[in-house]
């Protein structure tokens, strides 16, 4: 099983990750993420190494249509997003990880 967790994103977005410890962290320039952004999430996306994905959610609307299906459907690495009013998503995105809902009634 996969134990790290990297973050993409925007310098701004990836600071606070990095003083918290995580080691990996892919910044990219706001004018770059069109060019730059469905690379760097393929290669991540790839990395054994990998458990855990952190992006921000407004990020996924950089990705080509190929890229975001993968980002999506990935069970491991589980690809989680923050900074949206929509948090049903990353409820949905932990029981696909993991099988269960964990807030069941």
């Amino acid at each position: 099983m996969s134990q790290e967790i990297a973050v993409i994103g925007s310098p701004e977005f990836t600071t606070g990750f990095k003083l918290a410890g995580v080691r990996r962290n892919e910044s990219i320039q706001e004018d770059e993420k069109s060019q730059k952004l469905d690379a760097v999430v393929e290669d991540v996306l790839v990395d054994s190494e990998i458990g855990i994905i952190v992006m921000h959610q407004e990020d996924l609307a950089y990705l080509s249509r190929g890229v975001r299906k993968l980002v999506e459907e990935s069970v491991e690495p589980t690809v989680v997003t923050l900074g949206s009013v929509e948090s049903s998503g990353l409820r949905d995105q932990i029981k696909r990880a993991i099988g269960i809902d964990l807030m069941s009634d």
